[in-house]
């Protein structure tokens, strides 16, 4: 796992239990799933957002933000499950040399 995926995902584990007063982390995981996924629903339409703006702007800037946010985001979900952003990367590792249709394909017959 990339450094700075690793010392987030250190981070998140560390903050997950925290006192939801001093820990935004904390307080998503106090609130429970619901709330996490909210917020994972909220920055994905942020993101896409951006992203149109940036196709007609050609500035990038408050795309990767709102990414940044998404992929935060997504991290504190997979936390709140068990999981970190190995797992992630572990399944995209097993995609490589396959291809998207085959694999969306097999996906679909199971």
């Amino acid at each position: 796992m990339n450094d700075t995926l690793a010392e987030l995902t250190q981070i998140l584990t560390q903050r997950r239990d925290a006192d939801p007063e001093g820990s935004y982390v904390a307080s998503l995981h106090a609130r429970g799933l619901n709330k996490i996924l909210e917020k994972v629903g909220e920055e994905a339409t942020e993101t896409i957002l951006a992203a149109k703006d940036a196709e007609q702007s050609g500035d990038n800037s408050d795309v990767i933000c709102e990414t940044a946010d998404l992929w935060f985001h997504t991290l504190v979900m997979l936390s709140h499950l068990g999981e970190d952003a190995e797992a992630v990367l572990s399944e995209l590792r097993g995609r490589f040399h396959i291809s998207g249709l085959a694999e969306k394909a097999s996906r679909s017959k199971t």
